[in-house]
């Protein structure tokens, strides 16, 4: 054959394998799910060899503080947090992060406000994460610019904000690099956000530059400080929702319009209820005025002493979404998720193109039952 010949045939082989090497593989488009499970777990629940671990994405212990401006563990939480990281041995897959914060819990505006304490803050949570081999960072700061959980507040919160995050991708990606988390494993880097008004204190555009994800808190919409009952963690509004009243999707779509990619969401899920006494009757005492605030009421509780027993009845609200109990004896209502809210929560997500939920809290789910049916409503 002709050595011209033989150079034609070679560079249509290589052309041909070139464009085979640039196609989709069947492993490359099956071989992982495109939605995370994000769940919060408490510290000091000691259960941790009944995680079901190869349901989760991320795993965020709950909480680190800050203490004189340095972000800190608790003495008493250090054997939880090892724990958890030694969970990643037996399931690789799994990262495990680090909440800083909570409801009540301050310090954050302080440390906030100069650049050097923003150093401290963003070193020290590095180095946390470093020491413990975790492997990213979410911070639940209850909230810039407002005080109603009792904390410091500013105006300024909002600028600093920004900065905070700032100096944080910096010191994670820096501290990060020297233990082996860069590129694709680098540290990661998330918020707890809530919406409506209580996100007026952050520029979402500008975080959204420095964060993996945004944890949007969507439940608690209705409790002690609000005046009725309602939904506290429902999808859409129902038709006696108030026009301002907080709702799952009125939540995401004021993120997307502050610019945020709809993967860049994590929905928030409760594994809990929350239970009002002295409830007007009206409408089976949704979104009614009450007597006073009962509490909150974990799954497991709820479906051994609640749903379907003593007298109180399941309602299930089609435009919302989401089931209620009401009792019509002792005029108690309770707001909750279940497995049916969940699914719905799940086709959203798939039809938003949402990043996946979220949800509080781990232990708080007996037998993992809404863990469970999370899971596979986003992988089905």
């Amino acid at each position: 054959m002709p050595i011209a010949t033989l150079r034609r045939r070679l560079a249509g082989l290589f052309a041909i394998l070139a464009l085979i090497s640039c196609l989709p593989t069947r492993a490359a488009t099956t071989a992982a799910a495109p939605y995370r499970v994000v769940g919060y777990i408490a510290g000091g629940w000691d259960h941790l060899d009944a995680v079901p671990a190869d349901k989760i994405d991320t795993l965020i212990f709950s909480f680190a503080h800050v203490d004189h401006g340095k972000v800190v563990l608790n003495p008493q939480d250090a054997p939880h947090l090892r724990g958890l990281v030694a969970l990643k041995s037996a399931h690789p897959r799994l990262k495990i992060a680090v909440s800083v914060g909570g409801w009540t819990a301050g310090g954050f505006s302080e440390a906030a406000a100069t650049a050097a304490g923003r150093k401290l803050f963003a070193d020290s949570a590095a180095q946390l994460l470093a020491d413990y081999g975790a492997d990213g960072l979410d911070v639940d700061w209850e909230y810039p610019g407002h005080h109603e959980s009792g904390i410091q507040s500013s105006p300024q919160d909002r600028e600093h904000f920004t900065l905070l995050l700032q100096a944080l991708r910096a010191s994670l990606d820096r501290v990060g690099a020297t233990h082996g988390h860069r590129g694709a494993k680098h540290y990661t880097l998330s918020i707890a956000a809530a919406d409506g008004d209580f996100v007026d204190g952050i520029d979402i555009a500008a975080a959204n530059r420095e964060l993996d994800w945004f944890n949007l808190m969507t439940y608690d919409f209705v409790n002690a400080m609000t005046p009725t009952t309602g939904h506290h963690t429902g999808l859409h509004a129902s038709a006696l929702t108030p026009a301002k009243a907080r709702t799952t999707d009125r939540a995401v779509r004021q993120f997307l319009a502050a610019g945020v990619a709809p993967g860049h969401l994590l929905i928030g899920a409760a594994f809990y209820g929350r239970e009002f006494a002295d409830v007007q009757p009206t409408a089976h005492g949704l979104y009614q005025p009450y007597g006073h605030f009962q509490g909150m009421l974990p799954w497991g509780v709820l479906k051994q002493h609640y749903i379907g027993q003593q007298g109180y009845v399941r309602y299930w609200d089609a435009e919302a979404q989401a089931p209620s109990l009401w009792n019509a004896a002792t005029h108690d209502f309770i707001t909750y998720d279940d497995p049916q809210s969940l699914a719905a929560k799940a086709a959203y997500v798939k039809a938003q193109h949402l990043g996946g939920i979220m949800y509080w809290e781990e232990s708080l789910d007996a037998g993992d039952e809404l863990l469970n049916a999370m899971w596979h409503d986003l992988n089905d």
